[in-house]
């Protein structure tokens, strides 16, 4: 191993290091046990350690991409779009359509995803998948539109995870954009391309 290489090592290992004591330190005053510190390494701990990860990101600026929503399950998927106060909804955009599932209320940390180049839906899943992501679906979907309504002025939202299969065969997801200034909840078409203006709503496995 070069020299270059050994000192990388030995500042990265010394960075960790530290990082971790620190960590520790201040987990300890504010009253959580070793046992608690210890299970953070275990699987039970990885949704724990994965919430950490979500709340340091957001405050060193990486949650400029993170956007908080909550589902609210008790709503009907009409309430959900009439919360959005959209200018325009796609007829077919209907709970026979597109039923929710879900109870309560979820409190969930939204992810615009911007691959910057046309692609394929199946490739956008794909590549999603590869960053840990799932794609959103339309309960989520309206969510966000709800809570951040000129988001889609500025570009295309999609969710890819909920989709609905007409008569014909063809299959649509929903999306938010802005045709001028209204507001709008479409569908598109899942066998065409994305341009590379397009953001996909996603979320953390």
């Amino acid at each position: 191993m070069a020299r270059k290489d050994v000192n990388l090592l030995v500042s990265a290992t010394g960075w960790i290091g530290g990082f971790i004591d620190k960590l520790v330190r201040a987990l300890r005053e504010r009253g959580i046990t070793d046992e608690q510190i210890h299970s953070l390494v275990t699987d039970a701990g990885d949704a724990l350690v994965g919430k950490i990860a979500d709340a340091v990101a957001e405050m060193l600026g990486a949650g400029e991409n993170l956007f908080k929503v909550v589902v609210d399950y008790t709503q009907s998927l009409a309430d959900m779009i009439s919360a959005g106060k959209y200018d325009w909804v796609n007829g077919d955009i209907i709970a026979e359509n597109f039923p929710i599932s879900g109870s309560g209320q979820a409190e969930l940390n939204a992810e615009l995803v911007h691959f910057n180049r046309i692609m394929e839906s199946g490739d956008v899943l794909k590549e999603l998948d590869k960053l840990g992501l799932r794609p959103a679906n339309i309960a989520e979907l309206l969510a966000f539109g709800a809570k951040y309504p000129d988001k889609q002025r500025e570009f295309p939202i999609i969710a890819l995870g909920s989709v609905w299969q007409n008569r014909y065969g063809y299959r649509y997801v929903p999306e938010l954009w802005s045709g001028s200034v209204r507001r709008k909840l479409n569908l598109h078409w899942l066998g065409d391309r994305w341009g590379e203006n397009c953001r996909f709503l996603a979320f953390r496995k």
